[in-house]
């Protein structure tokens, strides 16, 4: 936001700017999409941004930097939202057996078995990391296993992470073994 004394930049030297760098984002939008119409739709989505925020510049700033920076923004954020969708790219009839499959009563025996190994993989480790692991498990947050156990919360931190590296290689070691039963 702009401050009482900070000078705005005009309608007309914002767009003399843009104009001026348009070029160079559309050059940056390729680098960053590797494709021509997304760089378009980068470069028109940043402008949109860029035109809507104006307010925030301050003049006397680096424009094209401001304005790289919110394409490089905008193209994360493009980017995280893509990767988070699920595209899928077969026909609904692909997809049929799932529907199938509603009636049928799920066998819980595999879990089970995974979970009595993997309970044994705990019982096996030492009090001092079993028990914070455990109630970090249960929901516990890190200052309140502190205080329950009266250690610094860096300890119970360390003894998670140790009980976690353990428990790592415990159920490695078990499935090299061929202990764990797997489908």
């Amino acid at each position: 936001m702009t401050t009482p004394n900070q000078p705005k930049m005009s309608i007309k030297a914002f767009n003399e700017e843009l104009a001026r760098i348009k070029g160079v984002l559309f050059t940056f939008a390729i680098r960053l999409t590797k494709n021509q119409e997304d760089a378009k739709d980068l470069v028109q989505e940043t402008v949109l941004r860029a035109y809507k925020h104006r307010d925030k510049f301050k003049v006397g700033t680096n424009f094209k930097s401001w304005c790289a920076a919110i394409m490089r923004n905008t193209f994360i954020n493009q980017y995280r939202k893509n990767k988070r969708r699920r595209h899928i790219n077969e026909p609904i009839e692909s997809f049929l057996f799932m529907l199938e499959q509603q009636n049928t009563v799920a066998n819980q025996g595999e879990m089970n078995i995974r979970l009595e190994e993997y309970q044994a993989a705990i019982s096996e480790l030492s009090p001092i990391y079993r028990i914070p692991f455990l109630m970090f498990y249960q929901g516990f947050e890190y200052k309140e296993i502190a205080a329950h156990m009266a250690l610094p919360i860096g300890t119970v931190k360390s003894r998670i992470f140790f009980a976690r590296k353990k428990l790592k290689q415990l159920i490695k070691e078990r499935f090299s073994e061929g202990q764990i039963v797997t489908a």
